[in-house]
């Protein structure tokens, strides 16, 4: 059955495509901790999709965490888009070290082809992102993390070496035009809150969201976690053959989920390319990270944080047909 649309959400869509189609597209790096949920394999075909519209350049997927699938898992996602060239690093540190506990990882790494087979052959992040960022025009790269923050904070600690002359803080402030980050939790009514891409090095944490010195949009968990995808892709019957589509077939059976999973992950891409509006609002804040990984709101406007509109059926219905994006021929 076809999938209906009120004419207000085509026109917004239209005019949104058509917007971003006119501009030059965003060079990107994502850091990823994709293993531990699959929220990130929905962001990773998304930030694909727009590749593909000219909206964004992908210029490196990095992984903050350790897990043995995550090299292999990005290297099938770029394989499966058609870019297999795209630089990956990952970070060489033992820890963060979360698994993928659902298998939906191993089982499209045993299935689809991909060149990059384990964590050992992708080179270590730091130096990836130096590489990179050396390369590139000054205030032009955005940067997305939908991971943990253990790369960002070794990155602004690393120091000058044979990419550039500049240490890690500096090379970030020439080079980055913008952080974005599916990270934090700051409930209705609450000052503090406690939000897994933050706790789980949240020594990292507190580096990056002291030191960062570009401008930062935090996705927060209240964003992601009323914007449910996947069903409509599992459901799909022309699309065959995707890892995307067996990634979330196998995790939402296994969880039992009926009505799609949150996308924490997704939302921050989807504004990183996008834009802001008419999809989110925003308001400036402050936070300091505790020890115990805990987000807690101080004075100040540091940080742009963002918050669903009444857009919010229109961005999920958008971010859904993205995650539908099949590969460019």
């Amino acid at each position: 059955m076809a999938r209906k649309f009120s004419l207000p959400f085509i026109f917004l869509w239209l005019m949104t495509t058509q917007l971003s189609a006119q501009q030059h597209p965003i060079p990107v790096i994502l850091d990823t901790d994709i293993a531990g949920d699959y929220d990130d394999v929905g962001a990773m075909a998304l930030l694909h999709a727009f590749a593909d519209k000219g909206e964004a350049k992908i210029l490196a997927v990095i992984s903050s965490n350790a897990f043995e699938t995550t090299v292999p898992t990005i290297s099938v996602l770029n394989t499966y888009f058609k870019k297999p060239h795209i630089p990956i690093g990952v970070t060489k540190r033992a820890k963060p070290n979360e698994l993928c506990q659902q298998q939906w990882a191993q089982a499209i790494i045993a299935k689809y082809p991909h060149s990059i087979r384990s964590n050992q052959q992708a080179m270590e992040a730091v130096a990836l992102y130096r590489r990179i960022l050396a390369q590139q025009p000054d205030h032009s790269v955005t940067l997305i993390t939908i991971g943990f923050f253990t790369n960002l904070a070794d990155l602004l600690n690393s120091k000058a070496d044979q990419y550039s002359a500049l240490n890690g803080r500096q090379l970030v402030k020439q080079k980055v035009k913008q952080l974005v980050a599916m990270a934090t939790s700051l409930p209705p009514g609450k000052t503090s809150g406690r939000e897994y891409n933050v706790y789980i090095d949240a020594a990292a944490s507190q580096t990056v969201f002291a030191q960062w010195e570009t401008p930062v949009i935090l996705s927060p968990f209240e964003v992601g976690e009323q914007v449910r995808t996947g069903i409509p892709l599992i459901k799909n019957n022309t699309i065959h053959n995707s890892p995307v589509k067996d990634a979330f077939q196998i995790a939402l059976t296994k969880d039992k989920d009926t009505i799609g999973r949150m996308s924490w992950d997704q939302t921050a891409v989807f504004a990183a390319v996008r834009g802001i509006h008419p999809w989110f609002k925003t308001r400036e804040v402050n936070l300091r990270i505790e020890k115990d990984g805990t987000d807690t709101l101080i004075p100040g406007n540091k940080f742009t944080l963002l918050e669903l509109t009444d857009q919010a059926t229109a961005l999920q219905q958008a971010i859904e047909e993205l995650m539908h994006h099949q590969p460019a021929h």
